[in-house]
């Protein structure tokens, strides 16, 4: 037989004949054998699976004239017919091309005739998905009141695509991917039948390459027994299908693992001349990796079905870390994304490879662009974890200030009148024991020159530039940051910024010189000045700027140019001021 015909040859005419859709021929069976055939169908499912082929098999088991039959005999009028697509009664249409409203109501007109060749019409309807809303809603009227002599059978990759009104009136089948053990043993079968000779790594290799198809598989052996004559072996298969052979693979996963960019360029220039395509090397090394990582993963699980080179896999799979493999496969995913709308597509491969080749094993310190990706989540833990600290340290501070209030009070009247201007001073102690309260007190602020500057030009400036100052103290040191971030700049003088705080840890720790020297470095960078950092609690600002307005709001003065005290001849502007501010804050002056 010409392997030109292969598939043609070897497509299922009975149930028997069709592979991994077992479930669907059982029920399809059995409700053939009890007479109790449904008037509509909804086969769906990856191309490839058997949905038309099991659409055809059923028209025939229903008209066969032996039967009705749970198996077409494919040996009466009936069911040659049929197979050769003689019968008027049983069509197939394509709603690729015929999706329009004309061709759906031109099968309502003809539903109503009885069949004159077999027992029953049987309309096979591939690709539904495609019809148009009103092919559909044309459809919907015949599949409501269907008449006992017609058959529907629609076939869809896409059931989703699919008014719910269609789908609630049809039987639904989901048609599943083939699985490799029942291909293999399919083309096994289909070889020793026609005569070819296959390497089981090549059967493997092609049943792989199908995804679950068992057409696209009897295609490809097809295309390969054409290529390689009698004889089918699976560095044949490999070039055929434009895949990359094991060593190729190797040779690349080597030259990555050692980041040796000089060996990778002469590699995909020797893919590129053997034809293979840049998006299809990209694949193929994803699966490779993909591969390595579960091997990684899962080294006591089923070894993955694409490894042909066990004790080699493993070495490699070995020499790189999964967090590598991960990171590396994130990258080549991102570039394939790119490539399906490059104009270069082997340029951006080969960039991707070297790009994996930068990426390091270790999560803390990566190469290129892989550093900002492992940063965040470690930066992340590291934030949580002082977080937890900080609560357990605060609830330890409370309690201690309870205890010494009083003390504390004593030494912060003390030391009220020695305090600098703008530094706090920093605790002397370095624990939270002792008995002269000195591990909880600390100079004050005077703030009485910060509220007079609360709403100055240059404190408008400090808060614009915030968020970058804060920005910035994270990326110098990430620590600090989670201790300064609580604060808030509240005014600017004197070439000092006050920054008010709500937790006293959170100040106390900010004051510290280390600290402070970083962030007074950050405010210079940002701000293009050197400026002092001052800290205080929230709490005391807010007070001092209370007093500082009811000193300054307790009588407003109005001098307009000539008015009449009464009220009944206050000027307009008069009239707004009292409702502002009161009768009695508001006093009128004659000049």
């Amino acid at each position: 037989m010409s392997h030109i015909a292969l598939y043609r040859a070897w497509r299922p005419q009975t149930f028997q004949d069709m592979v991994g859709q077992r479930h669907i021929i059982q029920t399809l069976q059995n409700a053939i054998r009890e007479n109790r055939v449904s008037h509509a169908y909804l086969f769906n499912g990856p191309r490839g699976t058997g949905k038309t082929t099991a659409a055809k098999v059923l028209a025939k088991a229903v008209n066969c004239e032996r039967g009705p039959a749970e198996e077409p005999c494919n040996e009466c009028d009936a069911c040659r017919g049929i197979t050769a697509g003689h019968i008027m009664d049983v069509v197939e249409i394509d709603a690729a091309s015929n999706r329009g409203i004309d061709e759906i109501r031109d099968i309502r007109d003809k539903v109503r005739y009885a069949p004159s060749e077999v027992r029953y019409k049987v309309y096979i309807i591939d690709e539904v998905h495609m019809l148009t809303s009103e092919a559909f809603n044309a459809l919907l009227k015949t599949l409501e009141e269907p008449p006992g002599h017609v058959i529907f059978i629609l076939a869809t990759t896409e059931p989703h695509k699919l008014p719910a009104t269609i789908i609630s009136r049809c039987q639904r089948f989901d048609f599943r991917q083939v699985s490799l053990e029942e291909q293999t043993e399919r083309l096994l079968e289909i070889c020793k039948e026609e005569g070819i000779e296959a390497e089981d790594d090549a059967i493997s290799y092609i049943a792989r390459l199908s995804e679950g198809g068992m057409r696209d598989a009897i295609s490809l052996l097809e295309q390969v027994s054409a290529f390689g004559g009698s004889r089918i072996t699976l560095d044949g298969a490999v070039d055929v299908t434009g895949g990359m052979a094991a060593d190729q693979f190797y040779a690349l996963a080597e030259a990555i693992r050692d980041r040796n960019v000089a060996a990778i360029m002469p590699l995909v220039e020797g893919l590129t001349q053997a034809g293979k395509s840049a998006d299809k090397c990209m694949e193929n090394l994803i699966f490779y990796f993909r591969d390595l990582l579960v091997l990684k993963l899962a080294p006591q699980g089923t070894v993955t079905e694409r490894v042909v080179d066990a004790e080699r896999f493993q070495e490699m799979a070995e020499a790189f870390s999964s967090e590598r493999l991960f990171r590396m496969i994130d990258t080549l995913n991102g570039y394939q994304s790119d490539m399906k709308h490059a104009s270069q597509p082997q340029t951006l491969f080969e960039v991707a490879l070297m790009k994996i080749c930068t990426i390091g094993n270790e999560s803390s310190a990566t190469a290129g662009g892989s550093a900002s990706s492992a940063s965040p989540p470690a930066a992340s833990a590291e934030v949580n974890r002082l977080r937890q600290q900080v609560e357990v340290l605060e609830r330890k501070l409370e309690q201690l200030i309870q205890n010494g209030a009083a003390i504390a009070g004593a030494a912060s009247a003390a030391d009220g009148g020695a305090a600098r201007p703008a530094v706090n001073q920093s605790r002397r102690s370095g624990g939270f024991g002792g008995g002269n309260g000195a591990a909880i007190s600390r100079a004050t602020v005077k703030l009485d020159p910060f509220v007079a500057s609360a709403g100055s030009p240059g404190t408008g400036q400090i808060r614009m530039k915030w968020n970058e100052v804060l920005q910035r103290v994270k990326e110098a040191k990430i620590t600090v940051h989670a201790w300064f971030v609580d604060g808030e700049p509240v005014s600017a003088t004197d070439g000092t910024v006050l920054v008010a705080f709500k937790n006293t840890m959170h100040r106390e720790t900010t004051e510290r010189p280390a600290h402070r020297e970083i962030i007074e470095r950050v405010i210079q960078d940002v701000m293009g000045n050197p400026l002092k950092l001052a800290t205080c609690m929230l709490k005391e600002w807010q007070s001092a700027s209370s007093r500082s307005g009811e000193q300054q709001g307790e009588t407003l003065e109005l001098q307009p140019d000539a008015i009449d005290t009464g009220e009944e001849q206050r000027p307009q502007w008069v009239e707004e001021a009292v409702k502002l501010f009161g009768e009695d804050l508001v006093v009128i002056k004659e000049d």
